[in-house]
């Protein structure tokens, strides 16, 4: 395994919908913060839906600036956030492969401490968390109380110790995306839930959490009993039940049913 030092490429991909308002400021954070880095790079902005909205056209005029960093992709309709990090990372060539939500509430600079716990702990994978003693979060006491409960369903179902899965930043070795990325299923919800598990159960287990910045504006409370948030609630619920089904009842992610998923159109990075 590469440390940090010997690495000799970094990719993430910004997989973005309807972010039109904040995906220009966005890509610029996130490329001020890998140029601090140091380390060779590339940005795979994969537009989810690109006839929802303008979100295409601005990501472009920043790649028009930064051809050699940043890479705009997309499709017509819109897929879900799985299906347009699985189609960013398919494209991707770094020895370690990212991505990092679109949108401003996670502090980009966190992703060089994400990239040094790779050396720290020779991990498989990295990902950003809440509730790591060093996170800086502003984060309402309802949705804290949501995702507690989440993630316990989590370590119940999947044995993942880990504190917190749905933070949109995570890194993964190279080897571990390979291994993923043709088994892949959930295109929404609970994407992140399942590249977990199923490397957890592959055999990367050297999974780590480290610390972020974020800051998370709900406006008014009640607007987490709306019928949008209950309804992602009930469909993160559904397909995280989905996976452990596959996982351990059919046993689909086992390389013995390979034959199901072989022609997958990711089953080798591009």
């Amino acid at each position: 395994m590469k440390h940090i030092a010997e690495m000799q490429f970094v990719s993430i991909v910004i997989p973005a919908y309807k972010a039109e308002k904040t995906i220009e400021k966005s890509l610029l954070k996130i490329k001020d913060a890998l140029d601090k880095i140091r380390l060779p790079y590339e940005i795979i902005c994969v537009v989810d839906g690109v006839k929802v909205d303008n979100t295409f056209q601005k990501a472009k005029k920043i790649s028009g600036k930064f051809p050699k960093e940043i890479k705009v992709v997309g499709y017509k309709k819109n897929r879900g956030k799985g299906e347009a990090v699985r189609f960013g990372m398919s494209k991707a060539k770094g020895d370690i492969i990212g991505f990092v939500d679109a949108g401003l509430e996670i502090n980009p600079n966190g992703i060089s401490m994400l990239l040094e716990h790779f050396e720290w702990y020779k991990a498989d994978i990295i990902i950003g968390s809440k509730r790591h003693p060093a996170s800086k979060v502003i984060y309402p006491w309802q949705r804290k109380i949501i995702s507690w409960g989440g993630q316990t369903l989590v370590k119940i179902l999947f044995g993942l110790n880990i504190k917190d899965t749905q933070v949109g930043m995570k890194f993964f070795r190279k080897e571990v995306v390979e291994a993923l990325l043709p088994r892949l299923l959930v295109k929404a919800f609970a994407c992140d839930i399942e590249m977990l598990s199923v490397a957890n159960y592959l055999g990367y287990k050297r999974i780590f959490e480290a610390p972020i910045e974020l800051k998370m504006d709900f406006g008014d409370p009640s607007t987490l009993a709306s019928t949008g948030f209950i309804r992602t609630l009930w469909f993160t619920l559904i397909d995280t039940l989905a996976v452990f089904y596959r996982l351990h009842i059919l046993h689909y992610y086992d390389n013995k049913n390979r034959k199901n998923w072989i022609k997958s159109k990711y089953l080798l990075l591009k």
